[in-house]
């Protein structure tokens, strides 16, 4: 079989994996101080990712993407995405007690009761703060889970991706190139009672559902409104930001599946709940929303 593995997609898996395995042998601040420098030299050079999340940006906060205002706001947001990196490479080494005690929740209370009453949950949640840090929050006070992952480049760095999000005690379904069935699945959790983490602000299919956000088209995923239509089970948007050196989760309350309509209209109808409250969420903390690439529609057609 061909190699179709670029030197840079080779160079990117080898770095991660040396992440993975030096980071957590060294102390803490030191190499938050590392990468945080990083994201200021990423920042300071304005490539093609740093000029599309100034324009993204933009558009959240209704300032001029050139504006001295949002330049900031994007060096912010650099740091905070550059502080994921490093957190994830430390994750694997935290206690699940040194994770709880460091999360603080607002709705906890939301998952509890849902679980505890036999229903199943679908968590929707954008690209916000560290996902990964609430997803071992979530398994560290009970409810492992089942989520989607995009499929990385290369393969090597893909798996390994999986193997760190399973070592935190998630179940991780590929987005393409698995037995297809990934609906089924997942709707099978949550009938079951079971607990599902999707990310939901970016669509990344060819059946994305059309909503209003911040003010302009975009297509968020079908599949978080879909299995609260089609299984009965509670969909709860969450929203996620860093507290300092800790995190923070906000797990709002469910979005109800409307009582009349066809399941097209339902479906519509709760991806545009779950925009509404992203918006509330990203407009909160602009810093930890970690959109570096096209979103609305009119984008992408350019």
């Amino acid at each position: 079989m061909t190699d179709n593995t670029s030197f840079g997609d080779r160079v990117v898996a080898a770095g991660f994996a040396a992440g993975w395995k030096l980071v957590p042998l060294l102390p803490e601040r030191p190499t938050a101080a590392v990468f945080r420098f990083l994201a200021d030299r990423v920042w300071s050079r304005r490539g093609r990712s740093v000029r599309r999340l100034e324009s993204n940006l933009a558009r959240v906060t209704g300032l001029d993407a050139g504006s001295a205002e949002v330049r900031e706001l994007s060096r912010a947001g650099m740091r905070s995405y550059f502080r994921y990196f490093h957190e994830i490479f430390r994750l694997p080494s935290m206690s699940a007690g040194e994770i709880v005690r460091r999360t603080h929740v607002i709705g906890a209370e939301h998952i509890h009761d849902t679980v505890a009453a036999g229903r199943g949950v679908v968590l929707a949640l954008p690209h916000m703060g560290n996902w990964d840090e609430a997803g071992a929050w979530l398994v560290a006070v009970g409810h492992p889970f089942t989520t989607v992952a995009e499929r990385l480049k290369p393969e090597s760095l893909f798996r390994r991706y999986v193997a760190f999000r399973e070592g935190l005690g998630m179940e991780v379904l590929p987005l393409t190139g698995g037995d297809g069935h990934n609906f089924g699945t997942l709707a099978t959790r949550v009938r079951k009672g079971g607990v599902v983490c999707l990310p939901a602000e970016r669509d990344l299919t060819k059946s994305g559902v059309e909503v209003s956000f911040f003010g302009a088209a975009t297509k968020v995923p079908a599949g978080p409104p879909l299995l609260a239509v089609q299984t009965g089970a509670a969909l709860l948007p969450a929203t996620v930001y860093n507290v300092g050196r800790d995190w923070g989760i906000h797990i709002h309350a469910e979005l109800p599946v409307p009582a009349e309509g066809t399941r097209q209209e339902k479906v519509a109808a709760l991806a545009q709940g779950l925009a509404d409250v992203f918006e509330k969420g990203i407009s909160e903390h602009p810093e930890d929303w970690h959109m570096l690439q096209r979103l609305w529609l009119e984008d992408l057609s350019r």
